[in-house]
């Protein structure tokens, strides 16, 4: 059998839909259509492309697009928003309001195009965000903290259609304005819950293709780890570059071995951050 070479990537992925859509356009075809292309035209479009952006695909009054920082995807979501809230609705043009979803995650490319689950969550994410706002994955929120000038809020652990395990979400809306009190709340939370980040295990049986086996071990554990509210668990995808800029309060290493017949025994340690374990 030959194997099919999969060409995969880190992305943070946005998806954007128009709301009411449907409605707008069983009232008024052709002036929904001219209002949704001047958008793109005059706000969209330029956008994507003031930070960094690659526009995937548009399918009616849906959009998805390709960013190579979460922090752009989430500035460029803020701007567009705070945009369209600032400009109102025109005689010309009546109002097109958005929601956007993004998610950062792993993402096989064909082409020009990208699939996988980063994109589908992606998409469950952007029907969760409310008219005019942005939702995002905690795996975002974690990359952009002290780097937007938004604030956004903590929306839970959700179960998201298809998908097979729980994720976290924040919300921002353009007319949201958290009180200084509860901005202050939700900072001393986060900085008095622990964190723990589980960093790759190390292949112990020489064998190349069993660093999916280990991968797959440490994704496991993320995913059951981030089931307890009581800490936070940084996501896969910034504990597998972990470097000094990651302050978590634990780090979980270990390593992984695999035989035909069966599973060696994982050992693993649990150390304060910047100390040696015991």
């Amino acid at each position: 059998m030959t194997d099919v070479q999969t060409n995969r990537k880190l992305s943070a992925i946005l998806v954007a839909d128009v709301v009411g859509y449907s409605r707008m356009m069983a009232k008024d075809e052709a002036g929904t259509l001219a209002a949704l292309k001047h958008h793109r035209l005059s706000v969209f479009n330029p956008e994507v492309e003031n930070h960094n952006g690659r526009v995937i695909k548009l399918v009616g009054d849906g959009a998805l697009v390709e960013f190579g920082s979460a922090v752009d995807a989430v500035k460029f979501a803020v701007s567009v928003q705070r945009t369209a809230a600032a400009s109102g609705n025109d005689a010309s043009h009546p109002g097109i309001t958005l929601r956007i979803g993004i998610n950062l995650g792993d993402v096989v490319t064909d082409g020009d195009d990208i699939y996988g689950d980063g994109v589908n969550i992606a998409a469950r994410l952007e029907s969760l965000a409310e008219p005019g706002g942005v939702c995002i994955a905690s795996s975002v929120r974690e990359n952009i903290v002290g780097r937007v000038d938004a604030q956004f809020e903590d929306g839970g652990h959700v179960q998201l259609r298809n998908i097979d395990r729980p994720v976290r979400i924040w919300k921002w809306q353009p007319d949201a304005h958290p009180s200084p009190t509860s901005a202050l709340l939700q900072k001393a939370k986060d900085n008095l819950r622990p964190s723990l980040a589980v960093l790759p295990f190390q292949n112990m049986s020489g064998d190349v293709q069993q660093e999916y086996f280990a991968d797959g071990v440490v994704g496991d554990m993320i995913t059951a780890l981030s089931r307890f509210r009581s800490f936070a668990v940084i996501a896969r995808n910034s504990s597998f570059i972990f470097s000094p800029g990651v302050t978590v309060a634990r780090i979980r290493a270990g390593q992984a071995a695999k035989n035909p017949n069966r599973i060696e025994p994982i050992l693993a340690g649990l150390a304060l951050a910047g100390m040696p374990e015991a």
